[in-house]
């Protein structure tokens, strides 16, 4: 009965009452965070684009409602309140979004790698599948996505270590547990 979704409804309020915390922001100042969030959780990636190996796009919620990725749009201009200048006013804004953005994204891709008991046995990551790659500092809503290139096993015949080819064409030689499979195939 949308558990599924409402779980992330819940997510994503922690987090921003998180991010918020204390800060009194104008009605204004609420809207333009309030957008921002909206656009990072748009750009999250449901699954691959295409079938093509080549190919590292992955669909998304913005493709849906735009036929294209969300930008969210610049922050307005706020006046003076409370003795702080517009400048420290878009500070405090931009460092909310900052905050909510590093935060969910971090929480996002752990919830996307798969956590099993030892009893079970997981498949290991194949070549050819379109995975997240787990980087600190990425800029919002930018997902750093690729494909699997090459896989090595460690001693007890489990996949350790991917080459991971992005559309741009950079190789990523990552551990599996800094990668996440898209939650659709």
């Amino acid at each position: 009965m949308g558990g599924l979704w409402e779980a992330g409804v819940k997510s994503a309020k922690h987090l921003l009452l998180r991010a918020v915390g204390n800060a009194r922001l104008t009605a204004e100042e609420l809207q333009t965070v309030l957008v921002g969030v909206e656009a990072v959780l748009n750009s999250r990636h449901l699954g691959a684009l295409s079938q093509d190996p080549s190919d590292g796009e992955a669909l998304t919620p913005g493709h849906l409602l735009t036929g294209g990725p969300l930008i969210a749009p610049p922050a307005p201009r706020t006046p003076d309140q409370q003795g702080l200048t517009c400048l420290r006013r878009w500070r405090l804004v931009s460092s909310i979004k900052q905050m909510f953005w590093q935060r969910w994204s971090r929480e996002y891709v752990l919830g996307l790698q798969a956590r099993s008991k030892w009893q079970h046995q997981e498949d290991d990551i194949r070549t050819g599948e379109l995975v997240l790659i787990a980087e600190d500092h990425q800029p919002p809503q930018q997902w750093l996505t690729g494909r699997v290139g090459a896989t090595h096993a460690g001693a007890d015949g489990r996949v350790r270590v991917a080459v991971v080819r992005t559309s741009s064409g950079a190789e990523y030689r990552r551990a599996v547990h800094k990668l996440a499979r898209l939650p659709v195939s």
